[in-house]
């Protein structure tokens, strides 16, 4: 009787550590397949004291290295839908994992009427094995405003 409860414990034992393996591998494999993305994330629209719109964003850079320098062509929309602007956005060099605040300050337009941000396409996005296309691919965009944020 004792052995046959050693050899249950030792089996259940076994199970468990098998179990652990098979979730332990099923999570690397999910960490894996996560898609490269680029975060940009419109965090906060505010007046500046000289009476500009100031735009600040977060960005997370997840595409797997650094990047030495991201420009993005925007467009600004008003509240009837019309464009106000075009123009570039240097976010400068962003490292792999790591958050990022850019702030812009847009001279002659005010924020309560800014009612969108056309993110029109990448510029220029360089790094080691990063392409304008690997950032644009992997652009994910949002706000945390009442501006909305588009691409």
């Amino acid at each position: 009787m004792m052995n046959i409860r050693s050899t249950f414990k030792s089996g259940a034992i076994t199970a468990i550590l098998c179990a652990g393996s098979v979730s332990i591998g099923l999570a690397q494999a999910r960490e894996d397949s996560t898609p490269a993305q680029l975060d940009l994330t419109l965090n906060m629209v505010s007046p500046t004291d000289t009476g500009t719109c100031r735009l600040t964003f977060v960005i997370l850079n997840g595409l797997g290295s650094d990047i030495e320098k991201l420009v993005s062509e925007a467009v600004l929309f008003d509240a009837a839908g019309r464009v106000t602007r075009m123009t570039l956005f240097d976010f400068g060099a962003l490292p792999k994992g790591r958050p990022r605040v850019r702030q812009f300050d847009l001279a002659g337009l005010t924020c309560d009427t800014l009612r969108m941000v056309l993110i029109n396409g990448i510029d220029t996005c360089e790094g080691a094995g990063i392409t304008p296309m690997t950032c644009l691919d992997g652009l994910h965009l949002s706000t945390e405003t009442e501006v909305e944020v588009t691409g």
